[in-house]
């Protein structure tokens, strides 16, 4: 599937808002990307973890994990095509950690995949844990980097189906608050 196809799947779905919006990293953009626009239809999320899985399809994956909300959903989708088990983690007093019994073995092979990316602060928090039980990263999938840039965590170079350049600020340098342009907060993960 190509790039092209997959933003069409973003656009007929309505996932990409124009505004001005503050992201779960704290910037400001005139852009936002509704993951729960494409997640609700169970056809696209599957036709789009399993482009991600095809990245990974030679790799040996072991278990794939995303970071709670919308990670949910691709780690399940994304272990599903993989035939190999998905879990989450999940935040505990404002740090990402695994609970219902969760576990990953020492050297285990983990894809970890997430939705929109724009600093990446949910991976580095699932890297850090999956290397606290030491398990081997052999792959960061996402959904969007809206970043504009590869993103690398840990030595690890990212593979998104969908690359954006879309403008960010810091909040006191914001274009858009200049302009009075009111701010509108979507969902947020409890960062």
């Amino acid at each position: 599937m190509s790039e092209s196809e997959i933003k069409d799947i973003f656009i007929k779905t309505g996932a990409i808002l124009h505004g001005h919006f503050l992201l779960t990293s704290g910037l400001h953009s005139d852009t936002y990307i509704e993951k729960f626009s494409v997640l609700k239809h169970p056809k696209f999320t599957e036709i789009l973890c399993k482009e991600m899985a095809k990245k990974y399809i030679n790799d040996n994956v072991e278990l794939v994990i995303g970071p709670m909300t919308g990670g949910i959903l691709l780690a399940h989708e994304v272990g599903k095509a993989l035939n190999t088990e998905a879990i989450f983690c999940e935040r505990e007093n404002g740090k990402m950690t695994l609970k219902r019994g969760f576990e990953i073995q020492k050297n285990q092979r983990i894809l970890i995949v997430e939705d929109i990316v724009t600093t990446g602060g949910s991976i580095k928090e699932v890297v850090e844990v999956v290397k606290s039980f030491g398990g081997n990263i052999i792959g960061i999938a996402m959904l969007v980097n809206r970043s504009g840039k590869e993103l690398i965590f840990d030595g690890i170079k990212s593979k998104a189906l969908l690359n954006l350049n879309v403008s960010t600020y810091k909040a006191d340098e914001c274009e858009l608050c200049k302009k009075n342009i009111p701010l509108t907060k979507r969902g947020r993960t409890g960062k």
